[in-house]
């Protein structure tokens, strides 16, 4: 199995990246989006593990299809608990609390 060799300043570019995506998670923190704050706060991580995941676990260049059967299953399952969690999260007003 040959190796790619990835330039150096590609993990530069990703972690600067990954420096700038910190810095506005640090900072959209501090700002009052409403209900929009769990989604970009989520949409910036996931742009972050994406970018992990792609250069630095090197899947971006992998060509056997059974590691990207695997990345898109992970990402899928992800996203089945983020939903489920949110589905749960955002409809606990619906019902009453009892004795109230």
């Amino acid at each position: 199995m040959a190796e790619h060799v990835v330039p150096q300043k590609t993990y530069i570019w990703v972690w600067a990246a990954l420096m700038l995506l910190m810095m506005t998670t640090a900072g959209l923190s501090r700002v009052n989006l409403g209900e929009w704050s769990t989604f970009v706060a989520l949409a910036i991580a996931v742009i972050k593990a994406m970018l992990v995941v792609l250069f630095f676990m090197h899947v971006r260049y992998e060509s056997q299809k059974m590691t990207w059967v695997v990345v898109i299953a992970g990402f899928f399952w992800l996203f089945l608990m983020l939903g489920l969690t949110m589905t749960d999260y955002l409809s606990r007003g619906y019902l009453g609390v009892a004795g109230h």
